[in-house]
């Protein structure tokens, strides 16, 4: 019965809005790159972001602090074999997410994950595809990502690829993208 009022409801709503003219403003939304670097507050010399420009690769990738690139011993995780270190974000509450790329497709990286993790994971998006594996238990009050396997499918709807964010380097472009957030040192070192 809910469901039935909810489809009324929603159809009653785009009449009017038929109806008031609203509904030729209304446009579907813009593809965003993901995962999307923190924001920084603009300058008077930046001009911010909208949601009609579309996001660009890192200028350069950004080794750990110690100068290294993450391995799969340093990340306490599985890493696809062919996977390029791009560059990592600080994402809070002392955690950080890494991103890989790889000119290997979507399927293939997926069925990887799930025959090395032992699990199915989540598709959480269909288009353009996103596979998630969750790694840890989420700790709300301690994080501020679950810790998991993210891919992600950049050649989507006729897409060309991720750019490789180092310049003239091969592969210009990467089909899949993966992000890895792995367990903080301080939430491992806690369940012991």
């Amino acid at each position: 019965m809910k469901r039935h009022l909810s489809a009324l409801a929603l159809a009653l709503a785009v009449l009017l809005a038929g109806r008031l003219g609203l509904a030729a403003q209304v446009r579907p939304p813009v593809p965003q790159a993901y995962p999307r670097p923190p924001q920084q507050p603009a300058t008077p010399a930046q001009k911010p972001t909208t949601p009609a420009e579309p996001l660009q690769a890192p200028a350069s990738p950004a080794p750990q602090a110690d100068g290294t690139v993450p391995s799969e011993a340093t990340l306490g995780l599985p890493l696809y074999p062919t996977l390029e270190f791009l560059t990592s974000y600080d994402a809070g509450r002392g955690q950080r997410f890494y991103l890989f790329g790889t000119t290997a497709s979507f399927a293939d990286v997926v069925a990887y994950y799930k025959s090395v993790l032992k699990q199915r994971g989540e598709l959480v998006f269909e288009e353009p595809a996103t596979h998630m594996f969750e790694v840890g238990r989420f700790r709300e009050d301690a994080m501020g990502f679950p810790p998991s396997i993210t891919v992600k499918d950049y050649t989507w709807g006729g897409l060309e690829g991720y750019p490789n964010p180092k310049p003239n380097a091969e592969p210009a472009r990467f089909a899949t993208v993966v992000q890895v957030v792995p367990v903080p040192a301080a939430a491992s070192t806690a369940r012991r």
